[in-house]
């Protein structure tokens, strides 16, 4: 098995796309095919070897990524763990399904990667458009996914260009690479 931060940076680097997904479940012409990205998944897996019960999640995160938000509701609903419900909390706040995001998110509880994705939210944020959301998003320094459903509940109506769905897109990849990241390092 190869060094976890090694397989991480590699795994970002294997469902990279040119933009970021949306907030919403806005299939982007950016994303691989299914076949192709299950092809990549296929051959990662066998290259890297990651422990077998987080295969389903970094399946599940990479359709997530790609936004295939049913194939990885599919896997994620399955996964009983924190990991699993996150990436089943984060699936439903893309969809959008608010209130089903906020009961997944009750099921994390305090997720180890809250603390990470707190101290990197403040990058993204430290914009006109995202300084007012950092104390709001991360009171005290401790991540609030709750708070961070609501701010993106509120943003649903803009376009991808205004500048604080910019900064919450941004956001949202802070918190999946943090996610990703525990993925590797458990």
């Amino acid at each position: 098995m190869q060094e976890a931060g090694h397989s991480c940076k590699d795994f970002l680097t294997l469902i990279g796309t040119p933009d970021l997904p949306g907030l919403e479940a806005t299939p982007r012409a950016g994303r691989l095919s299914l076949p192709e990205l299950n092809r990549k998944l296929e051959r990662f897996i066998t290259e890297t070897r990651p422990p077998a019960p987080r295969v389903p999640c970094l399946r599940s995160a990479a359709l997530l990524w790609h936004d295939y938000l049913d194939e990885s509701h599919t896997i994620s609903q399955e996964i009983r763990t924190a990991d699993g419900s996150f990436l089943h909390a984060i699936m439903h706040r893309r969809e959008p399904d608010y209130n089903n995001a906020k009961y997944w998110f009750r099921r994390v509880g305090t997720h180890p990667s809250f603390a990470r994705i707190a101290a990197r939210a403040a990058g993204p944020l430290a914009t006109d458009a995202g300084k007012n959301l950092v104390t709001r998003l991360a009171p005290q320094g401790n991540w609030d996914p709750f708070a961070f459903v609501d701010v993106c509940e509120e943003a649903a109506d803009r376009s991808s260009a205004d500048p604080t769905v910019r900064a919450l897109m941004l956001v949202q990849q802070v918190e999946f690479n943090c996610l990703l990241e525990h993925l590797f390092d458990v």
